[in-house]
């Protein structure tokens, strides 16, 4: 353990060193060669915040954590810090307030997205209430609903009756989730939602079906997985591994609506994934979805990865 630190501060020591050295040789603080050596998008905007994490500048690692209104007001403080003179170097504002914007923006996103998580769902909440009843309109939008409460609600992947005990782990986030999927790409879903009940029954060719061996493909819940790829978002974006993904698609602050957008994508190549591992039963869900899992994140160790850059969300992306 005492070797360890050791090694740390001797390592820290050398860093400092370093930036000390490649200041004096290249005339520029390392802010400055992040943004004029590395390319927009998530890998410049992950080494700015590195580097402002690990600065010695109270300033500097207390720029990623300030409300989006006092970012341009940060930007001014770290130039006069830096002795950086705005009008020689302009470019430099705006490459930095970019990297804040999304810094800052992900930082408010796990909060928002954790305060849904932690919402109950409450079935004497009127709007709660209209958006379950929105879902199943959207998926099931030719078959009306017999009561709210009613074993109807197991053709769209609930477990019982009652859809409202199913969103214990994922509080609100899982309703809005599955509503914005079921609302925004509704085709998709619909077919989804179809897949899972009938596999064997899926609009995929008879050549298709043989090449995929999909002949013996089993079901599994709609909702429930909804839910359960809810939580593997979640988990991706609290751990920072969504960074590279929203850093890349998002050229300003990341919000709800791209978080959900992703969550569509995870739901589209989990159902493709399901299908080409082709389980025996439904009790193989936990290693595909494991399986699934280590697929994403291994994807998302490339700076440049965009889970869904189809999404309109990836169309404002400029150089900055």
């Amino acid at each position: 353990m005492l070797i360890q630190l050791c090694l740390y501060f001797y390592c820290k020591f050398l860093w400092r060193c370093l930036k000390f050295v490649m200041r004096k040789l290249t005339g520029r603080c390392e802010l400055q060669r992040i943004c004029f050596s590395t390319k927009p998008g998530a890998l410049r905007t992950m080494k700015i915040e590195a580097s402002l994490r690990n600065s010695k500048s109270k300033l500097l690692q207390t720029a990623v954590s300030v409300h989006p209104d006092a970012i341009e007001k940060t930007i001014e403080d770290i130039m006069e810090l830096k002795k950086i003179n705005p009008d020689i170097n302009p470019q430099l504002g705006i490459s930095l307030q970019a990297c804040l914007l999304q810094i800052v923006g992900y930082r408010n996103l796990i909060a928002d997205v954790e305060k849904l998580r932690r919402e109950p769902y409450d079935s004497d909440n009127p709007q709660h209430e209209e958006m379950l009843l929105k879902l199943w309109k959207f998926l099931k939008p030719n078959t009306p609903l017999e009561s709210r409460i009613t074993k109807q609600w197991c053709e769209i992947g609930f477990q019982g009756d009652d859809p409202k005990t199913d969103f214990r782990g994922m509080g609100l986030l899982g309703l809005y989730n599955l509503q914005y999927f079921a609302e925004r790409d509704a085709t998709a879903a619909q077919q989804v939602l179809s897949d899972s009940l009938h596999p064997k029954c899926s609009k995929f060719s008879k050549a298709e079906w043989e090449k995929k061996r999909m002949d013996k493909a089993i079901g599994y819940s709609f909702a429930i997985v909804g839910i359960n790829i809810t939580d593997l978002a979640y988990n991706l974006l609290v751990s920072g591994a969504l960074k590279t993904h929203f850093y890349n698609i998002a050229p300003e602050a990341p919000t709800l609506p791209h978080f959900q957008q992703t969550f569509c994508y995870l739901m589209h190549e989990f159902h493709k994934f399901w299908i080409e591992e082709d389980p025996m039963d439904i009790m193989e869900f936990n290693r595909v979805r494991e399986k699934f899992r280590k697929r994403i994140v291994k994807q998302l160790q490339n700076p440049d990865m965009a889970l869904c850059p189809h999404f309109a969300a990836s169309e404002g992306l400029i150089n900055m």
